[in-house]
């Protein structure tokens, strides 16, 4: 790789003990150990494996433990707990376990781990808050409830991931809570009409089954189907169809999880057909393809695409992390025609992660994709192919 031709700063060499970073490394370990809850904090980071497949397997185990103690007190030490639910109890378990083991992977590579670093001290920050109170929440709308940069690339595309969001929303805000016990739905008369909504065992707000409220309340997951299938249906007809999304897909990663949502989602509205109009028929068969499929949903998800759904608020920090320098017209110009490339944060630390990453090009950072497709050329007429027009 040729060096670009203008002057720029030489980055410290790693493992140079002459170098800055070799000095501020030696300076760090020498520092006594800090105090306070920052300090606490750093100390058992410190203390955990070095080994990132152990380090995972202990913080997935962790947060495995902490559900599982959360089940027992939410409830009620298991007397609001519904033993019909057990098997969607145990597969959230396992899929606390893979999400924080898949996370603690992710944020363990050198360019995750300063995304995951800056994204969330800016969320954190209290001077980004003051600076620019309403960014925060205006993010969070536009990036992760409402998904505008999809609206970007295909209108049809945003709408059905749209339905495939709020759907799947809506379902986990009442499966979750209906599975550990802690949402409940009491009759003082033991058949309705009047019923009351508990959570941990309080009562929230009491309905009469038969009303509006009351159907929404017994029909939510119904809903949820009613908007997951179109959605669903949609992409699963454009992987089939188009030959950009079709081209490099792969059957276990791209159409897997629409079919999966698909099952689930049909199932559990012939549950609701079977009970109402075939007075029960095939109820039985239903309900086992229904908790089979959304079994093997929630332990798919920290292995496969919908891990996205995980990683999308660190993208969030990301994103506010570059509005905030853009506040500050901390823009970066590229070295050689000077049209700007991003935020000076932003760029440094690109170049952070490439030096982390050992790539000794992260100067290269510094020009746009221009400049640099202009001055690989210059430097191959110059190298290669001596005098060649």
């Amino acid at each position: 790789m040729t060096e670009p031709p203008e002057a720029s700063a030489v980055p410290p060499t790693h493992g140079d003990p002459t170098s800055s970073s070799g000095v501020s490394a030696r300076v760090t370990t020498e520092e006594p150990a800090p105090s306070g809850p920052g300090g606490a904090l750093r100390k058992a980071a410190a203390a955990l494996p070095r080994s990132v497949n152990a380090r995972a397997t202990l913080v997935g185990a962790a947060v495995s433990a902490l559900l599982i103690l959360a089940i027992v007190l939410g409830s009620r030490l298991l007397v609001n707990f519904d033993s019909a639910l057990l098997p969607y109890a145990v597969a959230s378990v396992f899929l606390a376990f893979g999400v924080a083991y898949r996370y603690t992977v992710w944020i363990s590579a050198p360019g995750a781990a300063r995304l995951f670093k800056q994204g969330w001290r800016s969320l954190f920050s209290a001077e980004n808050f003051r600076r620019t109170p309403t960014a925060l929440p205006k993010m969070i709308a536009t990036y992760l409830g409402f998904q505008k940069f999809l609206g970007a690339r295909s209108h049809a595309r945003w709408a059905a991931h749209q339905l495939i969001f709020w759907g799947c929303v809506l379902a986990a805000l009442i499966t979750f809570p209906l599975t550990w016990g802690w949402f409940t739905f009491t009759s003082g008369s033991g058949s309705g009409p009047g019923y009351a909504m508990r959570i941990w065992g309080f009562k929230i707000l009491g309905f009469d089954s038969t009303s509006f409220i009351g159907w929404v309340m017994f029909h939510g997951l119904d809903l949820a189907a009613v908007l997951v299938i179109p959605g669903a249906s949609y992409f699963l007809w454009r992987r089939m169809k188009d030959r950009g999304a079709s081209t490099g897909q792969r059957f276990g990663y791209d159409l897997v999880p629409l079919i999966a949502l698909i099952v689930i989602a049909v199932t559990g509205l012939l549950l609701t057909f079977s009970s109402i109009f075939l007075h029960g028929g095939g109820y039985e068969f239903l309900a086992v393809l229904h908790m089979v499929a959304v079994v093997f949903t929630l332990i798919y998800i920290p292995f496969g695409k919908f891990f996205h759904i995980v990683q999308r608020p660190a993208a969030v920090g990301m994103q506010l992390f570059k509005y905030t320098a853009r506040q500050e017209d901390e823009v970066f110009a590229c070295r050689r025609c000077g049209q700007p490339i991003d935020t000076e944060p932003y760029v440094e630390n690109l170049r952070g992660t490439m030096r982390d990453l050992r790539l000794d090009f992260d100067e290269w950072a510094e020009y746009c994709p221009r400049c640099k497709r202009v001055l690989r050329g210059s430097a191959y007429l110059t190298h290669v192919k001596k005098g060649f027009k």
